[in-house]
């Protein structure tokens, strides 16, 4: 039986990266998954990855950014688990990579919108639904970039410490209803987002893990399955004492 046995879990930007380890984790640990992405490809190779590994789950597209979509994504998970257990709220992008006098505000628009505005959505829609049933637990994903700050990375950084807001907020106005909300706050890890930011910080001249294993006192950047290990297992009962905390799992980074 897995830790998370007979539980629904919703999983946004789980087309890729640490949504889609994620997913399949919770798969893995016994709960049905509604996987959300904006990229229904992505998304939908999720669900086939869960399935074959035969495990139960639906994918639903939905722009996190968007009030409507993501009201429409928990009513989905209601019409089709009948309740909503587990929450992680991942979805997210890094933006222009640029000195911060060359930021733009359409670009800061642009990042705040989805990193930020789209947890606060998603645990506004899921705090509501949580509250019918007598609660549940949500995983926000931070970064290490919502613990210190980042050069190049303004708005990025802005986003993930304010997603760290957020969930001690949410943590204290919701724990006496049964509703524990925690954030992680990876470091490097090997994703589509880590190439990307190698690529633009580099010239493309070294890979991601090149760039960015010397930086972790560990001697490595980590996989997206060491963060989904840790996020599956703070919506289990394992974790029933912690909530409002900001959780590095960064190979030590933010120790240095």
């Amino acid at each position: 039986m897995g830790i998370v046995d007979g539980k629904s879990a919703l999983v946004t930007g789980a087309g890729a990266g640490i949504g889609r380890a994620t997913a399949l984790r919770f798969a893995a640990e016994g709960a049905n998954v509604i996987v959300s992405d904006i990229n229904a490809e992505d998304g939908e190779e999720t669900v086939r990855l869960i399935k074959a590994a035969g495990g139960d789950a639906s994918f639903v597209r939905a722009d996190v950014s968007s009030a409507d979509d993501v009201d429409r994504l928990v009513r989905k998970v209601i019409s089709t688990y009948g309740t909503l257990d587990c929450a992680c709220n991942n979805a997210g992008i890094e933006g222009t990579i640029a000195p911060f006098a060359d930021q733009t505000e359409a670009d800061f628009d642009r990042v705040l919108s989805v990193n930020l505005k789209g947890v606060f959505l998603c645990l506004r829609a899921e705090i509501r639904q949580m509250l019918k049933t007598g609660g549940g637990t949500i995983v926000n994903l931070a970064s290490v970039a919502g613990l210190v700050g980042f050069p190049g990375l303004s708005p990025y950084v802005a986003s993930k410490h304010g997603v760290n807001g957020l969930t001690k907020t949410a943590a204290i106005e919701y724990g006496k209803a049964g509703i524990r909300v925690n954030s992680v706050c990876p470091g490097g890890i090997d994703t589509r987002m880590l190439d990307s930011l190698a690529e633009h910080s580099t010239d493309g001249k070294m890979t991601s893990r090149e760039m960015m294993d010397p930086l972790h006192p560990i001697g490595h950047i980590g996989e997206p399955e060491e963060v989904a290990e840790l996020i599956v297992w703070l919506c289990s009962p394992r974790a029933s004492f912690m909530t409002g905390t900001n959780i590095p799992v960064d190979g030590g980074f933010v120790s240095q």
